[in-house]
């Protein structure tokens, strides 16, 4: 579920806000200009942050796959690795 509040209330009720957020809710604060804030448990943005971390790989391994697929590959022997290691 989402709440709205304004910064003034917040800081009244911050206590029932954060018990919400804790909860599972997330509480949008607004603020003028659109320039608004979203309160979450910290374990909602840990999971947010492993989704998008989980989005990142995924973008990086499709365009590798297509790069694969498009021949934009190089393809080196275990023997050609090993000396570029040794450079």
């Amino acid at each position: 579920m989402t709440t709205a509040t304004v910064v003034t209330d917040l800081k009244t009720h911050l206590k029932f806000y954060i018990e919400k957020a804790l909860s599972g809710d997330s509480i949008i604060i607004t603020r003028p200009k659109q320039k608004n804030v979203v309160l979450i448990s910290e374990k909602e943005y840990h999971e947010l942050q492993r989704i998008k971390q989980n989005a990142d790989y995924m973008y990086k391994l499709n365009s590798s796959i297509q790069q694969a697929k498009d021949g934009k590959v190089v393809s080196k022997s275990m023997d050609e690795l090993e000396r570029l290691a040794d450079e």
